[in-house]
Formats: C-alpha cells, sequence, structure tokens
C-alpha cells in the first residue's frame, strides 16, 4: 500500500494511532483471527476489538471475509510506504521532459509481456510483436518478464550549462503472472550505454486498486507500482536516498544530442522477475516517465 501526504491517507495514519490496533496486526501478522480470538487475547471485551477492527479495515490495512458462521480478519497489505512531496532545488535551472511509457524506441522482451491503454488490451498478451505496433504509444501500463525497453530523450541543456545533476522518475515494479506482492526482480538502468545501477523490486502489487487505473482492469492483475526517483549526482548515483553505484555526471558528455535510457531484467540476473512500468493513467501515481537535468 502507498500512503500520501493529504486528506486520502488520513484514515491510514489514524487507524495506526492506536497501541491496540498495532497490537491487532501484530497478531493478524501470524495468523487469521475472528474477534473473540483477537479479544481474549488482548483481553479486551469483544465490542471494543470490533470497533478497532472497523477502523482498520476501513483503512484497507485488514480484510474480513465470513467463514461459515464467523467472520475471519486478516492483513491486506504486508507493507504501507508514504510519499512525501518532492524537494525543490531552486538554486538550479531545470529542464524537464515527460516521457509517455509507450514512447520507448527500442525493445527486446519475452513473455510474460503486454500492454494495455486507459480503455483496453493493445494487442494480445504474451505476444511481443505488439510491442512493435504503432497503437503501442497509447499504453499506460507495459509488462514484460525478461529484456529491455529504451526511450530517447533530446538534450536541452545549453553549450554554456554546467550539468550538476539528473532525475529520472518512474512508476516501477515486477512483473508475475497476475500478481505476486512478494517477487524480487533486479531491475537495471543505463543512461547512454552507462550502466547507472541496479534496483531490486519487491514485487508486483494487487494488494488494493491503483488510484488512477482503470475499472476495466480487472482486480487480480499488477494494479500499482513504487515511485522511485534516479539521481544521478557529481558524487555518485542514488535511487531516492539509497547509493546505488559510483557513476555521477562527470561520466556523460553534455553535448550528446539525445540521452538514451534503458530499463532492463537481464537474463543472468540474481532475480529475474520481470518489470511493470506505469502510465499517468494507470497506478498510485499521475505521471510518465519524468526526466529533469538541473544546470548552473
Amino acid at each position: 500500500m502507498q500512503t500520501f501526504i493529504d486528506n486520502e491517507s488520513l484514515s491510514v495514519y489514524e487507524a495506526l494511532s492506536s497501541r491496540v490496533r498495532l497490537e491487532i496486526i501484530q497478531l493478524l501478522s501470524q495468523k487469521k483471527m475472528n474477534i473473540k480470538e483477537i479479544a481474549d487475547a488482548l483481553s479486551l471485551s469483544s465490542a471494543i476489538i470490533t470497533s478497532h477492527v472497523n477502523k482498520l479495515e476501513n483503512a484497507k490495512i485488514i480484510k474480513t471475509e465470513k467463514v461459515g458462521q464467523q467472520k475471519i480478519s486478516s492483513l491486506a497489505v504486508d507493507k504501507i510506504e508514504i510519499n512525501f512531496p518532492k524537494k525543490i532545488f531552486s538554486a538550479f535551472d531545470v529542464n524537464c521532459i515527460s516521457i509517455p511509457i509507450g514512447h520507448y524506441t527500442d525493445f527486446s522482451i519475452k513473455p510474460t509481456c503486454g500492454l494495455a491503454s486507459e480503455s483496453h488490451f493493445i494487442g494480445y498478451v504474451d505476444d511481443p510483436k505488439y510491442f512493435i505496433i504503432p497503437e503501442r504509444i497509447d499504453a499506460q501500463i507495459l509488462w514484460f518478464t525478461q529484456g529491455y525497453v529504451e526511450y530517447q530523450i533530446p538534450n536541452l541543456i545549453q553549450s554554456s550549462d554546467t550539468l550538476e545533476m539528473i532525475d529520472i522518475a518512474l512508476e516501477i515494479s515486477s512483473e508475475f503472472p497476475f500478481a505476486n506482492d512478494n517477487w524480487p526482480s533486479d531491475i537495471t538502468f543505463s543512461l547512454n550505454d552507462i550502466e547507472i545501477g541496479t534496483w531490486t523490486s519487491p514485487g508486483d502489487f494487487a494488494d488494493t486498486r491503483g488510484v488512477y487505473t482503470p475499472e476495466w482492469y480487472p482486480d487480480n492483475l499488477n494494479q500499482y507500482g513504487l515511485l522511485k526517483t534516479l539521481r544521478i549526482t557529481s558524487h555518485g548515483t542514488y535511487i531516492d536516498a539509497e547509493s546505488l553505484s559510483t557513476i555521477s555526471t562527470k561520466d556523460f558528455s553534455s553535448d550528446a544530442q539525445i540521452w538514451k535510457f534503458r530499463i532492463e531484467v537481464k537474463e543472468n540476473a540474481t532475480n529475474v522477475g520481470g518489470c511493470t512500468l506505469f502510465g499517468n493513467k494507470f497506478g498510485n501515481h499521475p505521471q510518465d516517465i519524468v526526466f529533469k537535468t538541473y544546470t548552473s
């Protein structure tokens, strides 16, 4: 589950702001339980536990299903990520380009794979030839198990500018047939044929529907990804706040006409768990791939 610094996420934070509800989460992390079992474990009344369970259920942290004559509660998520507003670097001049995920200029992928627009699947799933049809530019989600997609971005840096930093932000996850929250995948990123690092995606998520995922798209397929920002600085490359490699802005020539950005799952990766990319009409973030250069 992903949350944000906004009113829509308040129910999650409120649900977590209780010692009793935290203890209920701990209990349900071990096994499914009914109200009476939770009440007995915490030495509280069933009425009090019911109130707490309802708050956790309304926040979509737990789910309840009827089994016979009793209601059984279980955890609906195994991770909650809080997305803070992005810090603005006002000291630099910024060039920003948004690249729709279907506007890749090269690819080589293996099934499972597929594309979908805001309204329908593009071609047949698990057939790589549909990655070359013209309609691919309308893709709002794409996925593949192995291989790569590559994008070309114009270089807007002027000859008088000094490159200080590059940010590449995208919503991304692993790829599993249908979905699997625990499905690691080693995804390698390259810029102008230089590998800038490999990040391990934890899974392919369908525990809740994506905020922007269209209604027609099935519940049991990949719903959203994680918003990750690759940052190349003068002293190394990072993904969010985590060091990714020693590749720096000094390794790139700002005189090049284009930037080539590749997203790849290698055949010899430790975790060949695929890749899913989300556009601005799918997932939890209303954006495509955002490429920014900071200059002085």
